[in-house]
């Protein structure tokens, strides 16, 4: 796999991995645990990181789950996005911490996200704010009663989340995640990318779309990336097929 050069332009400040498949995070969008390992298993060698969102997190077997992932070293995403008062949501964070988790999602006010970054410590987690859901566009905010763009909304979080020491946020490739660094004032600050689809493929409910080798380009560290892989004939060579896109477009 390729390996990420020294000194790479816009990711200088950021620690990233040496090797592109890593920066892949498969979702385990799927409807049940046994599915969810048998993919994990098919995945073994191409995809050491992975994400369990709604989909799994109710679902029978989840915590044994989580255990065989970390327990086996791999990188775990919990997409939990927690959304509470600032106690709930810092006990969550620190339980989230214990279990070896690698990335956390919180979402809310200034108060949540300060106290989800505090829970954290200076353990391994990474807290990432939410900023704006890639199935939302500009009517959708404004009908939810935002008087702004959904770009505008992206920004005004992505700040908040820098100022409040948070190590990433969850913005999609159209929002230009290097854009965003700039107007945080934070080169520092990580940013995962849902909705990524290859140019083949549609955008099924994603309005703020982009390819995998636009998502790179435009500075996104990592891609989060569910039914394209998960719902292929063969996942393993679609996960291979998005790391070759991301090799390619990544920055020399």
């Amino acid at each position: 796999m390729k390996k990420l050069a020294d000194g790479v332009e816009g990711a200088r400040h950021r620690t990233l991995p040496a090797n592109m498949a890593d920066r892949l995070i498969v979702a385990l969008d799927v409807a049940d645990v046994a599915s969810a390992s048998a993919l994990v298993d098919r995945l073994e060698g191409v995809v050491s990181f992975f994400k369990i969102g709604m989909w799994l997190q109710y679902a029978p077997g989840v915590d044994a789950l989580v255990d065989r992932l970390t327990g086996q070293g791999k990188k775990l995403f919990l997409d939990a996005k927690m959304y509470d008062i600032p106690q709930t949501v810092a006990r969550g964070v620190a339980a989230a911490a214990r279990r070896g988790v690698s990335f956390v999602t919180v979402h809310g006010d200034a108060a949540i996200i300060e106290a989800a970054v505090q829970a954290r410590g200076d353990t391994g987690l990474k807290v990432f704010a939410v900023t704006v859901l890639t199935s939302l566009d500009d009517a959708a905010c404004r009908q939810m009663g935002y008087g702004v763009s959904a770009r505008e909304l992206v920004d005004m979080r992505a700040k908040q989340a820098a100022a409040l020491g948070c190590d990433g946020i969850i913005a999609s490739a159209d929002d230009d995640p290097d854009a965003i660094r700039r107007l945080a004032g934070s080169d520092r600050l990580l940013i995962a990318t849902p909705g990524v689809r290859q140019a083949a493929s549609g955008t099924q409910d994603h309005k703020r779309s982009a390819t995998p080798g636009q998502a790179i380009a435009n500075g996104a560290d990592y891609l989060v990336v569910g039914r394209p892989i998960i719902e292929a004939a063969d996942p393993v060579t679609a996960a291979q097929d998005f790391v070759a896109e991301m090799e390619v477009a990544q920055p020399a």
